[in-house]
Formats: structure tokens, sequence, C-alpha cells
């Protein structure tokens, strides 16, 4: 699986998240009549956002992909004994973590609502300080023309990467 598209992924399932728990606050907090719950939630997204818009800046993202960039091995196409794993088993091998922890906060927020307001502002922060790692990672391969592809790992362990030829851009 290309590394672009991880990151596409990840972001896009942060801020799927985001709205999923704010939704189940929202009507957890209706349920309960309690606005205040719901008051404080405003300010912690609000919060959140400008912390994630801050992290997100295009420079400190092409910083935060320096070293992982860096350290991902070189293969040639034809190099013997290079197989990727299927881009569906490394998707799901790294981004389950993000749906059990989302899941996982939904469920509870139904009961508690507090905990779907702090979950969504925390997906919320990870998905607006991670959108322009993609970028980042694509201007790279355009200019060295190369592709970054995402090894199969545990997720709990640092992502690890192949570099592959590519095209590059003239």
């Amino acid at each position: 699986m290309s590394f672009a598209e991880l990151l596409r992924a990840t972001v896009f399932l942060a801020a799927g998240g985001a709205t999923a728990l704010g939704a189940i606050a929202v009507l957890g907090v209706r349920d309960a009549e309690n606005t205040t719950i719901l008051m404080i939630g405003a300010i912690w997204w609000i919060v959140a956002a400008w912390i994630g818009l801050s992290l997100g800046a295009a420079d400190r993202s092409a910083d935060a992909m320096r070293e992982t960039l860096a350290d991902a091995r070189t293969v040639n196409s034809n190099s013997p004994g290079v197989s990727m794993p299927s881009p569906g088993r490394v998707a799901w091998g790294r981004l389950s973590p993000i749906l059990a922890a989302v899941g996982l906060a939904g469920a509870i927020g139904v009961v508690f609502p507090e905990v779907a307001v702090v979950g969504s502002g925390y997906a919320l922060l990870v998905a607006l300080a991670w959108r322009n790692r993609e970028s980042a990672v694509l201007a790279i391969e355009g200019r060295d023309g190369v592709r970054f592809l995402v090894e199969s790992a545990s997720p709990l362990k640092p992502v690890k990467l192949v570099r592959s030829p590519g095209f590059r851009a003239f």
C-alpha cells in the first residue's frame, strides 16, 4: 500500500470518527438534558481544531515526515524476494486501532456523553494535524521519482517504509 494512501485513509477515518462521536455526544447530551457538557465540549472542539490546524501546517507536516521517509529501505523493482502485502491487509492492520478507539468511545459515549465529546475533539485534532502529510509525501515522491510503500507490521510499532522506483517528474 502506498504511504500517501495510508495517510489519506487515516485522515478520513479520524475525521469520520470525529463526526460520529460528535453526533453521539450531541444526542447523548440532548437525552441527558445537560447542556453544560455540550458547552464545554464546544470549547474543547474549538481548541482541538486550533491545535490541529497549528500542528498541520505544511512546513510542520514536511518536518514530521522527514525521519520516517529517510529511514525507508530502498529496493529495486527486480530485487528477488521482495513481495509486498496486500493493501487491504496493511490498511486494516494500521487503521484498526483507530477504528477500535472510535468504536469504544462511541459505545461508552452512549451512556457517558463526556467520553464522546473528548474523543471527538481528539479525533478532530488528529485529522487536522495530519491533513497535509499526504501532500508532503507526494511532493517528495514526485521530486525524487520514488514511491513509498508500507511494510506489514504490528500497528503498535512505528510504520516501516520501502522506497521503490517510481516515475520522476521533469
